[in-house]
C-alpha cells in the first residue's frame, strides 16, 4: 500500500473535521484524542515549543484523503508525561550522552489510556507504525516514547522492535448503581463506614456544591477554577501546566465533555474539581482549594463525581495517575502500558532487562491489590 508522509506542525494544516473524522474511527477514542482538545493545547502555549512540546504529528495520506496519524512531540524534557524516564535521562548525561531531544507520542499532561496509532485501516496502521521506525532512524534523536496506548497498539509496536513497559492505575467501575448508596453497600463495613464519615465531615462543615456544565460555566467559573489549580500547585512547589487561555478554550470547544464542580460555604467558592467526560468514561483532571476543611478533596474530586457517573449511567471513572488511597474508595487496580525505543544499543540493552524486572514487579504488585479489595465477599 502505497502512502504519502506528511509532518505536521499543526493541528490547523488537517482542520477539524478531517481530524475528529480519523478518532471517531477508533475503538479507544476519548475526549482527549479531539481536535478541541488537542489544539487547545497548542494554540494556548501550554504544550508548545516554547513549553518544551513541539509538534510533529506524523500522518499519512492518500490522495487528498487522511489515512492514518501519530500525534508526535519533541520533547526537551520528561515535564508531563507520567511514565516516568527521569534515571534514563541522567544514565546518559553521566555517561556523555544526549537523551534529549526525544520522540514522543502522548496526549500532553494526560495520563489517560487511548489509540496512538490512529489509522483507518489496520493496513494503514501498520504503515504508520513504519513510518514511525523510518522517521526515529533519519532524525538525530535518542529515543521514542509511546504513553498509554491500548494493549493492541501496544503489542503492534512491540512487534515493531519496541520495549514495553507497563504501570498502574485505579479505575471505578459502575455496576449499575441506582444511587451512590447502593454503591456504599458494596463496599465492606470499614471502607463504608470512612466514606460515610467524610462526607458528614464535609457537610456538617457547612459545604455546599453545585455542578456546572461546559454550556453553563461563565468566566468567573473558569477564573476561580483556575485560581484553584494553581493553588494546588504552588502547595507542591511546582509550576503549573496548563493557562487560563487553555480552559477557556475547551470551555467554549467541547462543553459537551466539561463538569466543574464547585464547593462554597456561606455563599463563597472554596474549592473546585474538573472531570472531562463522555457517554461511557469519566476522567478526574484537576482540582483545587483555597481553604483548608477535612475530607474536602475526597468530595470534590471523587465523591461528586461518582454521584455524577451514576446519575449519568457512565460505566467507568478513571480517577488518574497512582494513589492506592483511591482503592478505599471503591477503584480498582488496572494496567497500562508505554512502548519504548531507544538508539543506543548498549542502553537500549541494559532498559529491556530492567523493563522486565519491573515488569514482574507491577504483576504482583497488582496481585498484592487485588488481594485487598475494598468490595465485600459476598458468601
Amino acid at each position: 500500500m502505497n502512502y504519502r508522509t506528511r509532518i505536521i506542525s499543526s493541528l490547523s494544516e488537517l482542520g477539524q473535521q478531517a481530524w475528529d473524522s480519523l478518532v471517531l474511527q477508533q475503538t479507544e477514542r476519548n475526549p482527549f484524542l479531539s481536535y478541541a482538545f488537542l489544539h487547545a493545547l497548542h494554540e494556548s502555549g501550554s504544550a508548545s515549543p516554547r513549553s518544551g512540546w513541539q509538534v510533529q504529528y506524523l500522518t499519512l495520506w492518500k490522495a487528498e484523503v487522511l489515512e492514518a496519524a501519530l500525534p508526535l512531540y519533541v520533547k526537551s524534557h520528561s515535564y508531563g508525561e507520567y511514565v516516568f524516564d527521569w534515571a534514563w535521562a541522567d544514565a546518559y548525561r553521566r555517561n556523555g550522552l544526549a537523551y534529549y531531544p526525544k520522540l514522543l507520542s502522548a496526549t500532553p499532561f494526560t495520563p489517560v489510556s487511548g489509540s496512538r496509532l490512529l489509522a483507518n485501516s489496520p493496513e494503514a496502521r501498520t504503515a504508520l507504525i513504519e513510518a514511525l521506525c523510518e522517521l526515529q532512524v533519519e532524525n538525530d534523536l535518542s529515543s521514542t516514547h509511546i504513553l498509554f496506548p491500548p494493549q493492541a497498539e501496544a503489542e503492534a509496536l512491540h512487534e515493531a522492535g519496541f520495549m514495553l513497559r507497563s504501570g498502574v492505575q485505579f479505575h471505578w467501575l459502575n455496576d449499575g448503581y441506582q444511587d451512590f448508596e447502593q454503591f456504599l453497600s458494596t463496599l465492606d463495613r470499614k471502607k463504608r463506614k470512612n466514606i460515610r464519615a467524610e462526607r458528614r465531615k464535609v457537610q456538617e462543615a457547612g459545604v455546599r456544591f453545585c455542578r456546572i456544565g461546559g454550556h453553563d460555566a461563565t468566566d468567573a467559573d473558569w477564573r476561580f477554577f483556575k485560581r484553584c489549580y494553581d493553588h494546588t500547585y504552588a502547595a507542591h512547589y511546582s509550576t503549573p501546566y496548563l493557562n487560563l487561555d487553555f480552559f477557556r478554550r475547551i470551555g467554549t470547544s467541547m462543553p459537551d465533555n466539561i463538569l466543574i464542580i464547585i464547593a462554597e460555604r456561606d455563599s463563597r467558592p472554596i474549592a473546585s474539581s474538573l472531570v472531562i467526560h463522555d457517554e461511557r468514561n469519566l476522567y478526574g483532571r484537576y482540582w483545587g482549594a483555597i481553604e483548608e476543611v477535612p475530607c474536602l478533596h475526597f468530595e470534590t474530586a471523587y465523591y461528586q463525581p461518582l454521584e455524577f457517573c451514576i446519575e449519568r449511567g457512565i460505566q467507568c471513572f478513571e480517577g488518574g495517575a497512582q494513589g492506592e488511597h483511591k482503592m478505599a474508595r471503591g477503584f480498582l487496580p488496572q494496567k497500562t502500558w508505554s512502548a519504548h525505543w531507544l538508539a543506543h544499543p548498549a542502553f537500549a540493552d541494559a532498559i529491556e532487562r530492567f523493563l522486565e524486572q519491573e515488569a514482574g514487579g507491577i504483576d504482583a504488585y497488582i496481585d498484592e491489590l487485588n488481594e485487598h479489595s475494598p468490595f465485600r465477599q459476598i458468601k
